[in-house]
């Protein structure tokens, strides 16, 4: 199975990196940066604001740019079944 990978900006530096999404939900994305014993967990949550999702890796701090809105139709295209038993 191919891991899904996102790409996320580092506001610091403006770096886009790619990191390996772990689980993705409308409300949390949680992403792994790194490989092996280095890697680095981090959890995404949606922004006061509600455009992005943003979260903090060893004090830099990350932004994936999809609103909550656009994850949930992202999950609902790759996987149909999960949006016929979630509640509307």
């Amino acid at each position: 199975m191919d891991d899904e990978k996102i790409k996320v900006r580092i506001t610091e530096s403006d770096q886009v990196i790619e990191v390996v999404v772990l689980s993705k939900r409308p409300e949390r994305i949680e992403v792994v940066l790194g490989t092996g014993i280095h890697n680095v967990r981090c959890e995404l949550l949606p922004t006061r604001n509600g455009r992005a999702y943003s979260g903090s890796i060893k004090g830099r701090e990350i932004v994936y740019e999809r609103t909550p809105e656009q994850v949930k139709v992202d999950l609902d295209r790759l996987n149909p079944a999960l949006r016929k038993s979630r509640p509307h």
